[in-house]
């Protein structure tokens, strides 16, 4: 019976030990990691952006009425997403910041990319992406005399395909639906089909149709509005060549010209005003060139 409480009494002092150890000595320090911001700049300060590559055309963006615009080396519609993804390197972080003491070591002597966000003509900040880092797969970047190390996707995204930062929407953001024109479509030739919001509610030019409200705004919402191309391509409009067609009438009295290309395997609807062709699945063209007008018989 002694020893039992003896042994208690030695593994208690044991433990007590060993509590006292763990809260008296010294504490060792976590080093965390220090974020540096690239910039201290909003994505809104800028309305014109170049991009510069060593062995081809600069591209060059700028916001118009609100809206960024492709200017160089070809006019048309920007994606508008796709654009904050490259403004978005003044809102990068670096884990290293480093004096440009010898940029030849990090490639920024000759870099890879070198982009240019605008104020305005004469007042710019310029970024120099050079090589990677082999630890990481991080860039460095030359910014105002400093050295930084981030993400690549920053270079990725200003080196996107051009074609790929075509806005893939068939009309533009500005442009205010109150009609279409589908009497130079083969189904609606004869018809001479016309669809338009009058006072909000839609009138159909076919005296026999059943519209129904609701139906029409959600096409119009669905497969105009909302609708994306699922890829674009550049149109030079040939003047021999007639394609059937059709309108869509804007608020402002303008008219919107398209031609359809193709109808399968893939819709493909040209607007030469902009000249760009886009791409539609079969299926979303087939319901975008054909209105929910309920015909007796069909």
């Amino acid at each position: 019976m002694k020893k039992r409480w003896l042994l208690n009494l030695i593994l208690l002092a044991v433990v007590a030990s060993l509590v006292t150890f763990l809260y008296v000595r010294p504490k060792t320090e976590v080093k965390q990691s220090v974020e540096h911001e690239v910039s201290a700049y909003k994505l809104s300060e800028f309305n014109m952006i170049n991009v510069e590559f060593p062995a081809k055309a600069a591209v060059v963006y700028e916001k118009i009425n609100g809206y960024w615009q492709i200017t160089s080396p070809y006019k048309t519609r920007a994606d508008q997403a796709s654009v904050q993804r490259i403004l978005a390197i003044v809102a990068a972080r670096s884990s290293e910041r480093i004096a440009a003491d010898d940029i030849e070591k990090f490639g920024l002597n000759a870099p890879a990319l070198r982009l240019k966000l605008y104020r305005d003509k004469e007042n710019f900040e310029e970024f120099l992406f050079g090589t990677h880092s082999p630890l990481t797969d991080q860039q460095y970047v030359l910014h105002r005399n400093t050295v930084y190390l981030i993400d690549n996707i920053y270079a990725e995204s200003a080196s996107t395909q051009l074609i790929e930062m075509v806005d893939k929407s068939p009309l533009k953001p500005t442009e205010k639906v109150v009609g279409f024109d589908f009497g130079r479509l083969e189904q609606w030739e004869a018809a001479r089909l016309n669809v338009d919001l009058i006072d909000g509610k839609w009138n159909v030019s076919i005296k026999e149709a059943a519209p129904d409200q609701n139906e029409l705004n959600e096409w119009l919402d669905f497969s105009w509005l909302q609708n994306r191309a699922k890829s674009v391509e550049l149109y030079t409009p040939d003047r021999k060549t007639v394609y059937p067609s059709l309108k869509v009438k804007m608020a402002d009295g303008s008219k919107v010209h398209f031609d359809k290309i193709q109808e399968a395997p893939d819709l493909l609807l040209a607007r030469p005003d902009e000249g760009i062709i886009y791409t539609f699945p079969s299926d979303a063209g087939f319901v975008m060139l054909n209105p929910p007008v309920h015909l007796p018989g069909k």
